[in-house]
């Protein structure tokens, strides 16, 4: 999707879009990283946190009513105000009668140049969940998070037998021609082997469209082509870079339980080995 400097008109465009998802027979709908704004951490600017929301708030009251009327379960990324001066990049979990489930806290901060969110954002303290809405075991992720497997996999073994990813992820314009097509890859790479170390169906669900609401930036052109991956990788549903459109696939337990049977990673894990895990280095 893309998205303007307006919340309300981001929120009522939104609500729309989950509208056309639910008529094309989605039942679990995600929605991309910080939909309600531009991406506006290119800058680090304390008036922005102005655009933050509570929990309950505009978002999680709009959101619950679609939800209850549309029957369906939605995944909902905002700019959480969780204290005066507390702040987290957080996804709303709502079920299909509209109940708010729980929420995930973006546990993986950036800070690269245009990527400022240790400025915004407090790292996550809920750890990694799963969440068991009305059509399945579900667990989410978002942006950063993509690109640890420890995230997936803890994830993964809450039971979430699919994991989505909402982001904000896309080029510098100066590095576009030189390392865009890599880096784009190496995005849907890590997110397909996700998919396969953990037996699991992946949905990524990015941003369209340039986006520069500062002046001293650059911009980021997004690079959309948000894509649904199957248990063994195999990219079921993908968007174009620069359109706005609704991605549905179709998810399969049995297709799961089968790929899990013949290739059995999770039974075949050394969790005996695996001490060194949790230290930042080992030399």
């Amino acid at each position: 999707m893309f998205f303007t400097a307006d919340p309300d008109k981001n929120l009522k465009k939104t609500l729309s879009w989950v509208d056309k998802a639910a008529k094309k027979g989605a039942k679990v709908i995600c929605l991309p990283e910080l939909y309600r704004s531009q991406y506006f951490c290119q800058k680090e600017d304390s008036s922005l946190f102005n655009l933050a929301e509570t929990i309950p708030g505009p978002s999680t009251k709009a959101f619950q009513s679609a939800a209850k009327k549309l029957k369906v379960s939605i995944i909902v990324p905002i700019f959480e105000k969780r204290a005066h001066g507390l702040y987290h990049n957080t996804a709303v979990v709502i079920d299909a009668d509209g109940k708010i489930l729980g929420t995930y806290r973006k546990m993986h901060i950036p800070d690269d140049p245009a990527y400022y969110e240790k400025f915004y954002f407090t790292p996550g303290d809920l750890g990694f969940k799963s969440f068991k809405t009305k059509y399945g075991e579900i667990g989410t992720l978002i942006c950063w998070d993509q690109w640890y497997p420890e995230g997936a996999r803890i994830t993964a073994l809450k039971g979430a037998n699919v994991l989505f990813f909402p982001t904000a992820i896309g080029w510098h314009p100066s590095e576009k021609k030189k390392h865009g097509e890599a880096q784009k890859d190496s995005w849907v790479t890590i997110q397909r082997s996700h998919a396969i170390a953990n037996g699991v169906y992946v949905a990524s669900v990015n941003r369209v469209g340039f986006e520069r609401p500062v002046k001293e930036q650059a911009g980021i052109e997004f690079w959309g082509s948000s894509f649904i991956a199957s248990p063994q990788g195999v990219i079921l549903a993908q968007a174009s870079a620069d359109k706005e459109e609704i991605l549905v696939a179709e998810v399969s337990l049995d297709h799961l339980e089968n790929v899990r049977r013949n290739w059995p990673f999770l039974r075949d894990r050394r969790i005996d080995a695996y001490q060194g895990i949790t230290e930042r280095f080992l030399k």
